[in-house]
């Protein structure tokens, strides 16, 4: 169980200069029927002007219907313009001769003003996965690491006008994220309450979310989860590092056998001497136990030996 550590640094949050509202649009369905009524009406018009423009009395009522035409036509183009197709995951950030009006983020046909801009943002869940990236650690140990990230847009307004291009903005700032949790810390552990990378691998990702989420905050992005894909040492000290981690193990195994094998001894001692199987002096202990250590504790299979003389010289 590891003590409590101080988290890396996370750099503040800048301020937000535009706050994402959500726009009322008129519904499309009915704003469609309404156009294609006009559609029909100026096609009517437009076949009965020439033919009362025909007849003796009916030229000025002809050119009259013929312009009205004309002007429903252009209205009627404009005004289909306004339609907007807003898809599931997606949302439409409106503006108007630069000025930001809202969002609109319900999914639909919808009519807004048919002379703003309408610019499509995806609101779902993506992925990215940095590059492999070479750093050294808090000891100085050149390591390779990589990490994939969940987010998705949450405030789209940000996202637009308080970067410049906020996909690349997560990008960027995901490896150096990366980069910075990996050198405030140890590949490995080397005193007790330390956090490394390889061995505290949950409260590592906890603090590199906890960072991208803090440097990707000004963008209006929501960072859902990250997790390290990679994480070896560098090529240049990789053998040297695995001889230490090997030559780590053989100690500890060593450690356990030699606790172990006290274990054994104590408890054969102890049955020996509560069933009164032989009584044993100091001495004669001595030699039991090493011998049982010696059995317990090698790497090769102990020869045995029958001894049928004495301990004692007479």
């Amino acid at each position: 169980m590891t003590g409590e550590t101080t988290p890396t640094e996370v750099p503040p949050v800048p301020p937000a200069t535009m706050t994402e509202r959500i726009k009322p649009a008129a519904r499309g369905l009915p704003a469609l029927a309404v156009i294609i009524v006009v559609a029909l009406i100026c096609v009517g018009l437009f076949i009965l002007g020439p033919v009362l423009a025909s007849g003796a009395d009916g030229g000025l009522a002809g050119g009259i219907l013929t312009g009205v035409a004309v002007l429903l036509t252009i209205c009627d183009s404009i005004a289909f313009r306004g339609l907007t197709r807003v898809v599931p995951g997606e949302a439409r950030v409106v503006q108007l001769f630069g000025r930001y009006l809202g969002t609109i983020r319900k999914a639909g046909l919808c009519w807004v003003n048919p002379f703003t801009e309408r610019r499509r943002v995806s609101t779902r869940i993506r992925n990215y996965e940095t590059q492999v990236a070479k750093v050294n650690d808090a000891d100085g140990n050149p390591i390779e690491i990589a990490a994939v990230v969940v987010w998705s847009v949450e405030d789209t307004a940000r996202a637009l006008y308080d970067v410049d291009d906020f996909v690349r903005f997560v990008d960027i700032q995901t490896e150096t994220a990366v980069r910075h949790v990996a050198s405030a810390h140890p590949y490995d552990t080397h005193e007790d309450g330390q956090l490394s990378l390889r061995e505290n691998a949950e409260e590592i990702t906890g603090q590199l979310t906890a960072e991208i989420a803090a440097r990707v905050g000004s963008a209006g992005v929501k960072i859902i989860e990250s997790r390290l894909t990679r994480l070896s040492f560098a090529p240049e000290i990789a053998q040297a590092m695995l001889r230490r981690q090997q030559a780590g193990a053989v100690v500890a195994a060593r450690q356990r056998i030699v606790e172990g094998a006290v274990g054994m001894v104590e408890l054969a001692l102890a049955r020996l001497e509560e069933r009164e199987i032989v009584e044993l002096d100091q001495e004669r202990k001595a030699a039991m136990v090493s011998n049982l250590l010696v059995v317990l504790c090698s790497e090769q299979n102990p020869q045995p030996i029958i001894n049928a003389g004495t301990l004692y010289q007479g």
